[in-house]
């Protein structure tokens, strides 16, 4: 097994991560949702409705809330921010980041915006035919907002 893979482990052994079919649920309940995902990748994938846009880069800063440059949403250590990255790899690891900082509520999405396409939860986000209507994206802020 290789370092980082023993390395991945350990941070999903302190996670409660979330399946793809629980995220809308996570949201109702008032978690922000967090994309990760680089801009090329976003791009070439597609947009991930209702979540922040946080670069991998600076996500502890956003979500501390001792920072000075922290988001709006960044009100305190109980938030439930919920990463997603392309595969649930490295969102596994900022996740486990956000854990080291006191954000004891951090967790990620198993298989990342694959598996949320692969769900149809994109469309429920999006508040499509198939899911629970506008309310769900609370905390989350305007579809169209975006943080670097």
């Amino acid at each position: 097994m290789s370092r980082i893979d023993v390395v991945l482990r350990s941070a999903r052994r302190r996670l409660r991560r979330l399946p793809a079919a629980e995220v809308a649920e996570a949201l109702r309940r008032g978690a922000v949702l967090v994309d990760i995902r680089p801009q090329a990748q976003r791009f070439r994938e597609g947009e991930l409705p209702g979540a922040l846009v946080v670069e991998r880069n600076v996500l502890e800063w956003r979500c501390d809330p001792t920072s000075d440059a922290k988001l709006p949403e960044a009100v305190g250590d109980d938030v439930e921010w919920v990463i997603v990255c392309s595969e649930g790899y490295t969102s596994s690891l900022a996740a486990a980041a956000l854990l080291d900082i006191g954000l004891h509520r951090a967790t990620d999405v198993i298989g990342g915006y694959h598996a949320l396409a692969g769900a149809g939860v994109l469309d429920q986000l999006a508040g499509g035919s198939g899911g629970p209507g506008p309310g769900v994206l609370a905390n989350s802020g305007a579809p169209e907002r975006r943080w670097l």
